[in-house]
C-alpha cells in the first residue's frame, strides 16, 4: 500500500480497497468485518463538513470580509499577514482546504494589484490552513480520524474543542512566523510574477439597473466604485432622458438608471446584491424550449427599444433559485458570431439569458442584449440546469471549467452561518454527536436549497471517504495482529535514553515524516494504534500520543503531496516539489518544539 501511495499511479480509493481485499485474503481482516469501516461515524461527518464548508463559501460572507480588509490589503507589508490570519481562523471552523480555496483567488488578485508574485502568498496561506485546521475537530481530517481511533480504543471520541488549546497556541505563533517567513521562499519563485494560466478570462461587461429600493440610488459613481473595494469599473450610465453617457466620478445615480460595469463575475454579483441592483436580462426564461431549436436564418427581432422603467424585467425576488449559470467560450463555428441575443431570440427560443460578456481588449458601445458576439468572447449564460449545457453546445459554445458563479442568483448570507453556528453549539456542548449535528446541518442546507442537489454531492470527496472506510479495518489490524506492538516495542527502547516527553516528540516527528509518504489519512490510521500501544508500554495516558499523531499528520509542510492544501497551491504558485522545505522545515521545527510542551501542559502523560 505504501508503494502504491508513493507511486501516485493508482487512485487513493482503489489503493485502500486493494489493501482491504489483500488483508481479507491474508486472513488479517475477517470477511464479516471487512466493511465495518464504512459504518464509522467519521465518514458522514467528513462528508457533511464539506457540504457546510461549500455553503459558507458560496454565501458571500468571505467577500464581505475581504471588503472590510481592503484598507489593510492595500499596505504591502500587511498583505500576507492579513490573509494568513483570515485563512487560519476560518480553517478552524470549516474544512481547511475549503477555507484555502475561498481565499486563493483573493490572494492572486491582491498579488496582481500589488505587482507581487502569487508565490509569496499561496504557500503561507496553505500552511496557515493546516495550522488553523488543527484547532477543532472539523478543521482537518486527521483530527476527525484520530477521534475515530480514540473511539475504537477507549469507547468515546474527542470532542469539538479538545484540540483547541494545543492547536490555537501553534496557530498564533505560526501566523506570526508566516507573516514574515514568506521571504524564505526561493527568490526565483518570488521573481516569477506571471504564474497565471496563459488563458485567463478578462473582466466581464454587465448591466445593472438601479431599482426602487436600491442602496445606490443617489450615490455617485465614485462612491459605488469605492464601496466595491475597487473591484468594479463603471464604464457607462444609460438614462432614459439622456441616452448613454460616460460618467465622471461625481455623476449621481438615479432610479431606473442602467449602470454598465466591468469586473469579475464575483464582484458583479457582490455589488448587485449589496446595492439591491437588478442584473439586466436575468428574468426567468421560458422552460418549454428545446435545445435543438434551430437558429433563425438571418432574421432579426424587431428593433424595439427596451423601456427604461424596467417593467419588462422580472424582479430579483421572482427568479427561481434553481437557475444555473455557465461560462462558455464562443468557438469558431458558433452560429452566434456576428449576431446578438436579440437577433437570435435566445431567451424566447433557447430559454437562456445573457448576463455578461468578456471580450479581451475590446469595449463594446452597444447595449449588452444587442452586442454582436465575436469569436473568442466568453459569455455568462443563465438557464435551467436540465437544458443549459445542451443549449450552450447547440449554440457552438464550449463551457469553461465551473467556477461556482452565482451571478443572477440570490445569495443567502445569514442562513449558512446560522446553520454552522447551531451545529457547532450542538456538538461543542455534546448535546448530540458531531456526526449527527453536521449531517443535520448538511440536510438543512439541501432542504433550504442553499446548494442544489448536484452541488451537494459534487462537494463531497468520495474517493477520500472510500479510502478511509477501507483503511479503518486495515489500520485496526495493525493493532490486532501485534504489528503496532512490535513497532512500539522498538520505539520504546528509546525510553532508555529519552524521557517520556522525548518519545512523544519522536512520535510527532515520525508522523510528520511519514505523512508525505502515506497521505495524512493513512498516516493517522497507521500511526494512531502505534502511538497508543507505545503509550501503554510506557505507562502513560493514550490521549497525549493520539493528539501528537493528529498534530503531526495535519502538519505536512515538507511536500505538496501529503495534504490537499499544499497540492492546491502548487500550480497557481508556480512551485516545484523542492520549494516546500525552504519554508516548511522551519514550520515543522516550530510545531515540534512548541507542540510537545503544549501537549504536556494540556494533556499530561500521567
Amino acid at each position: 500500500m505504501i508503494a502504491l501511495f508513493l507511486s501516485n499511479r493508482v487512485r487513493v480509493d482503489l489503493v485502500g480497497l486493494l489493501g482491504l481485499m489483500a488483508a481479507v485474503a491474508a486472513g488479517i481482516v475477517k470477511p464479516d468485518h471487512a466493511f465495518d469501516g464504512f459504518s464509522n461515524p467519521v465518514l458522514p461527518l467528513i462528508g457533511a463538513a464539506l457540504v457546510v464548508s461549500a455553503a459558507i463559501g458560496q454565501s458571500g460572507a468571505i467577500e464581505i470580509l475581504l471588503r472590510w480588509l481592503n484598507p489593510i490589503l492595500k499596505i504591502n507589508r500587511l498583505q500576507v499577514g492579513s490573509l494568513v490570519t483570515c485563512v487560519a481562523v476560518l480553517s478552524a471552523f470549516m474544512k481547511n482546504v475549503g477555507a484555502l480555496a475561498i481565499f486563493l483567488p483573493a490572494a492572486v488578485q491582491v498579488a496582481r494589484r500589488s505587482e507581487r508574485s502569487p508565490s509569496e502568498f499561496l504557500m503561507p496561506l496553505a500552511f496557515a490552513s493546516l495550522i488553523g485546521g488543527s484547532c477543532t475537530l472539523i478543521g482537518t481530517s486527521p483530527n476527525l480520524l484520530i477521534s475515530s481511533v480514540r473511539q475504537n480504543l477507549e469507547g468515546h471520541p474527542f470532542r469539538m474543542f479538545d484540540f483547541m488549546p494545543v492547536g490555537a497556541g501553534i496557530a498564533v505563533v505560526g501566523v506570526i512566523f508566516l507573516s514574515f517567513g514568506w521571504r524564505l521562499i526561493p527568490r526565483r519563485r518570488r521573481r516569477s510574477r506571471n504564474s497565471e494560466p496563459s488563458f485567463r478570462v478578462e473582466d466581464y461587461t454587465s448591466e445593472l439597473r438601479v431599482g426602487r429600493n436600491s442602496a445606490y440610488d443617489g450615490r455617485t459613481i465614485g462612491e459605488v466604485e469605492e464601496l466595491s473595494g475597487g473591484g468594479i469599473t463603471v464604464t457607462a450610465v444609460i438614462r432614459a432622458d439622456s441616452g448613454r453617457r460616460v460618467p465622471s466620478r461625481y455623476w449621481r445615480l438615479e432610479r431606473d438608471d442602467i449602470v454598465v460595469v466591468e469586473a469579475e463575475p464575483q464582484a458583479i454579483e457582490l455589488v448587485a446584491r449589496d446595492g439591491n441592483l437588478e442584473i439586466v436580462g436575468s428574468e426567468t426564461p421560458p422552460l418549454t424550449v428545446s435545445a435543438a431549436t434551430p437558429v433563425a436564418d438571418g432574421k432579426s427581432a424587431p428593433e424595439e427599444e427596451e423601456p427604461p422603467s424596467g417593467k419588462d424585467e422580472a424582479p430579483a425576488q421572482s427568479r427561481p433559485a434553481e437557475l444555473e449559470v455557465v461560462e462558455a467560450y464562443v468557438a469558431p463555428d458558433s452560429p452566434l458570431i456576428g449576431r446578438s441575443a436579440v437577433d437570435l431570440h435566445l431567451r424566447e427560443l433557447y430559454g437562456v439569458n445573457v448576463l455578461a460578456i468578456s471580450r479581451r481588449g475590446r469595449r463594446s458601445r452597444s447595449r449588452l442584449r444587442r452586442t454582436e458576439f465575436q469569436l473568442g468572447d466568453v459569455v455568462v449564460f443563465q438557464g435551467y440546469p436540465e437544458q443549459i449545457y445542451d443549449t450552450v453546445g447547440s449554440l457552438g459554445c464550449l463551457p469553461l471549467a465551473e467556477r461556482q458563479l452565482k451571478l443572477g442568483r440570490p445569495r443567502k448570507l445569514l442562513l449558512p452561518l446560522s446553520i454552522l453556528a447551531v451545529a457547532m453549539v450542538l456538538s461543542g456542548f455534546e448535546l448530540v454527536p458531531a456526526a449527527i449535528a453536521f449531517v443535520g446541518a448538511a440536510l438543512a442546507i439541501a432542504i433550504l436549497r442553499l446548494l442544489g442537489p448536484e452541488e451537494v454531492y459534487s462537494t463531497i470527496e468520495w474517493p477520500i471517504l472510500i479510502m478511509i472506510g477501507a483503511m479503518i479495518p486495515v489500520g485496526e489490524s495493525v493493532s490486532k495482529t501485534g504489528t503496532a506492538d512490535l513497532i512500539a516495542g522498538g520505539l520504546s527502547h528509546l525510553g532508555d535514553i529519552l524521557p517520556a516527553y522525548g518519545i512523544l516528540g519522536v512520535i510527532l516527528a515520525v508522523t510528520m515524516l511519514v505523512t508525505p509518504i502515506l497521505h495524512h489519512a493513512p498516516a493517522v490510521l497507521v500511526m494512531g494504534p502505534i502511538g497508543a500501544s507505545l503509550a501503554q508500554k510506557l505507562g502513560c495516558h493514550v490521549d497525549p500520543f493520539l493528539i501528537a499523531v493528529a498534530l503531526g499528520a495535519g502538519s505536512d509542510f515538507l511536500s505538496p503531496v501529503g495534504h490537499q492544501s499544499n497540492t492546491l497551491v502548487m500550480g497557481p504558485g508556480g512551485y516545484r516539489f523542492g520549494d516546500y522545505w525552504h519554508l516548511g522545515l522551519p514550520m515543522s521545527l516550530l510545531v515540534v518544539f512548541l507542540g510537545v510542551p503544549l501537549i504536556l501542559v494540556f494533556w499530561p502523560l500521567h
